[in-house]
Parts: structure tokens; C-alpha cells; sequence
């Protein structure tokens, strides 16, 4: 029977993602964490650009990493970690401007390695960036979360 996760938990997940360094540097928000599914968005800005005028391919890297990520989180025991030992992307049109979409999705989570998948969406719904993720469960490194994972 699956869990049902707990949207304090989640809400309180979304926030420490909000406020940690690297993604609000990035000017990215976690929209949506579920079981196997997560959506990342950001909306480009001057300083997500490269010197010809369109993203940074790093920024869309770091948009598949993000959303593969979370994609599989909620599957983790608690307190465990995660990090990425493998991102794989295909980028397949350029952006200049807008708000972009991840959409993360798990394809197998297991009790040390998991494998997902992310796609990049612009405004009108065109498909920018493919990719996947393997990634490996740590026993620590858990999120300082106050309440329950699942009620």
C-alpha cells in the first residue's frame, strides 16, 4: 500500500530549497515534490546567460540535475541523502528568455541506487532539454526536516 505523503512535510522541504544557496543563487523554486515526480521552474534572467544571448547550457544541466533529483527523494528512507553519480542530457532547442519547466520523473528507485528521468519546457510548452540521472542513497546527510516524511 503506498504512502501518503505528508504536505507539511513537503511545504517544509520546498522552503529549505528555497532558501539554500545554490538554488535561490540560480533563482530556481521545487513547484511541485511528489512520489516519483518533481517540477523545478526558473525564470531566465541576464545572469543565466551565455555572451551569444541564450542560456547557458550549464543552467539547463542544472535544471535536469535538480529535477532528477527530487524526482526520487521521497522515496529515501529518512534521514537519508542523495547525490548524483551520473547526469546524461541531450539539449534540443535554445532559450533566450522566460520561464522554464523541469519536470523530473523516477523510472526505478532502489535502496541504493535510483534512476530518473527530466525534461525542459519553455513557456509554450516546447520540449528544450532531455535527460537522466543516476543517483546513490547515503545512510546521513538527511534534510533537517521538522515533521514526518508520510501521515
Amino acid at each position: 500500500m503506498e504512502k501518503t505523503p505528508n504536505p507539511a512535510y513537503i511545504e517544509e522541504v520546498k522552503s529549505i530549497v528555497r532558501n539554500s544557496p545554490y538554488p535561490s543563487h540560480m533563482s530556481m523554486v521545487l513547484t511541485e515534490l511528489a512520489i516519483d515526480r518533481a517540477t523545478v521552474e526558473l525564470t531566465l534572467n541576464h545572469h543565466h546567460m551565455q555572451p551569444f544571448g541564450i542560456i547557458h547550457g550549464g543552467v539547463l544541466a542544472t535544471l535536469i540535475d535538480t529535477a532528477t533529483f527530487w524526482a526520487v527523494f521521497m522515496r529515501l528512507p529518512e534521514p537519508s541523502g542523495l547525490v548524483n553519480v551520473d547526469l546524461k542530457l541531450n539539449y534540443l532547442k535554445r532559450a533566450t528568455s522566460g520561464l522554464l519547466r523541469a519536470e523530473g520523473n523516477a523510472i526505478k528507485s532502489g535502496r541504493l541506487i535510483s534512476y530518473s528521468e527530466a525534461r525542459v519546457f519553455d513557456e509554450a510548452g516546447s520540449l528544450l532539454v532531455h535527460g537522466t540521472s543516476t543517483l546513490m542513497s547515503l545512510k546521513k546527510g538527511g534534510l533537517p526536516v521538522s515533521v514526518p516524511k508520510f501521515i
